[in-house]
């Protein structure tokens, strides 16, 4: 996976980003100003950086200006949440704004999103026990032999492996494999996951949450 650089001066909130961003599989590194940053870059030499705006010693936006992550995609994670703001951090070359508060969910969907984009590395192959699924190919094999799911059951799969060792609630997965309007009943999330664990026997590695959901753990 990738080698993210998390430059954030509150060291609760950097050390949350590289608990959640280890779990799925990216080597994290951290930097917890502006005059540390230039030093880990030079050690660690990233795909991706995690930048705060406000940060001591040289901030965020002054740090784009002066070009120090230059070729180096770049997320803006912060509190400032004027539209100006965003402007200002996009047009001094950021790939993406996200403010916070944030979700897990969503910093690991934006990270693939920019490493993607800027065709940094990206796995797109995963094995979990005998099963191989592909997410571009949109292809799961077990013991090497082709196994038919449906939209819905890759979509639900493809979002267990992007966020591999997270718990996520029955609602976060109906959102974000159904959407936001389903109207359905929750228990078609539990459906789903039987048919997964049975298909391409899994019954070992998606794990129930008691009282919230599910987990993908590998």
């Amino acid at each position: 996976m990738a080698k993210v650089l998390i430059i954030e001066d509150e060291k609760s909130i950097n050390d949350l980003i590289l608990m959640n961003l280890s779990l799925v599989g990216h080597t994290c590194f951290q930097a917890l100003n502006g005059k540390e940053a230039a030093s880990v870059l030079n050690k660690c030499n990233p795909n991706l950086i995690l930048l705060d705006v406000m940060i001591p010693f040289q901030d965020g936006f002054s740090l784009m200006k002066d070009r120090v992550f230059k070729n180096i995609p770049v997320i803006f994670l912060t509190a400032k949440t004027s539209v100006a703001d965003k402007v200002k951090g996009l047009n001094l070359g950021a790939d993406d704004y996200i403010t916070k508060p944030f979700e897990a969910v969503e910093l690991i969907a934006r990270v693939d999103a920019v490493l993607r984009r800027t065709k940094q590395f990206v796995q797109s192959e995963f094995r979990i026990g005998k099963a191989c699924v592909n997410t571009l190919e949109r292809k799961a094999r077990l013991n090497n032999i082709e196994v038919e799911l449906t939209n819905r059951e890759f979509e639900l799969l493809e979002i267990l492996i992007k966020n591999r060792n997270i718990a996520l609630s029955r609602e976060k997965l109906l959102d974000l494999v159904w959407g936001y309007d389903f109207t359905g009943d929750i228990r078609t999330v539990d459906v789903h996951i039987t048919k997964l664990r049975k298909k391409l026997n899994l019954e070992r590695y998606i794990k129930t949450v008691y009282k919230l959901g599910y987990r993908l753990e590998v």
